[in-house]
């Protein structure tokens, strides 16, 4: 039922994110009537304070919140779980100094890190992903490495390694395939958080610049209009949370449907 709910939610959202171009009914970043309309047939999500139809600005933001949070997630996780497969084979003294670095960088909160990357990389959709996808590498270092422990005390990779087969291709060939299960779930889950992590960079403008629409961005711009009472403006963070809540959902599951309870 959860996977299904979150297959659910998350499909709404990027299909209405892919289709932009053709339901959108005006230009996001254009002026399409007077500044803070209320919700009405012409304005589903009224307009903001400059005009614009907030629908419309909804629907492409969601292209720049999805996109920078799958490039962010593939990011991480292919230089984290690379990282960490080859750090729990190899062991030594690679393995320890890998593991002083990942945990420097758990020392710093998630996304001060974030900002402090994005800041010193400049505000642009690639420098975010760079900057989300940097945060969180450490977490796929530890769960490949982890894991990578435990299946390289097996029977088959103790023949491969009788055979002389070369250790990038024990990494890759015989023990990255038993981890894909555990990578792709805690891979969505990760894009929840990657998602909340671009909206925050957004809302701080480390992500894209005015006037292209954003979640994030769109709802710090809003700010003061919601407290006097243009409460429409909100749209952007409720798709913002069902966003986050759908991939969240998807990965827990599908770790209940692979037998990951706990990730």
């Amino acid at each position: 039922m959860m996977l299904k709910l979150g297959l659910l939610f998350v499909a709404i959202v990027v299909i209405l994110s892919l289709l932009a171009p053709l339901i959108a009914p005006y230009d996001p970043t254009k002026a399409a009537g007077p500044p803070l309309s209320p919700p009405s047939m012409r304005h589903f999500f009224g307009t903001d304070n400059l005009g614009r139809d907030v629908f419309s600005r909804v629907l492409y933001g969601g292209q720049v919140i999805i996109g920078i949070s799958i490039l962010a997630t593939l990011l991480s996780a292919s230089v984290g779980f690379t990282l960490g497969m080859f750090s729990g084979y190899i062991g030594g003294r690679v393995d320890r100094a890998l593991n002083v670095v990942m945990d420097s960088m758990y020392a710093f909160p998630s996304l001060i890190l974030a900002i402090a990357i994005a800041s010193v990389l400049g505000p642009s959709p690639l420098n975010a992903a760079v900057a989300i996808g940097v945060v969180y590498i450490p977490t796929y270092f530890r769960m490949g490495r982890n894991e990578t422990m435990v299946v390289k005390s097996s029977p088959f990779i103790e023949a491969a390694v009788s055979l002389g087969v070369p250790r990038w291709r024990i990494v890759f060939r015989h023990i990255l395939p038993n981890l894909i299960p555990s990578l792709v779930v805690v891979a969505t889950i990760n894009i929840a958080d990657a998602a909340l992590t671009e909206s925050a960079l957004a809302f701080f403008g480390y992500t894209v610049t005015p006037p292209t629409p954003d979640w994030g961005l769109d709802l710090s711009s809003a700010r003061s209009y919601i407290i006097n009472g243009s409460w429409w403006l909100l749209a952007p963070g409720f798709f913002i949370v069902i966003t986050a809540l759908g991939f969240s959902m998807m990965g827990e599951g599908l770790g209940e449907r692979l037998g990951k309870k706990e990730i």
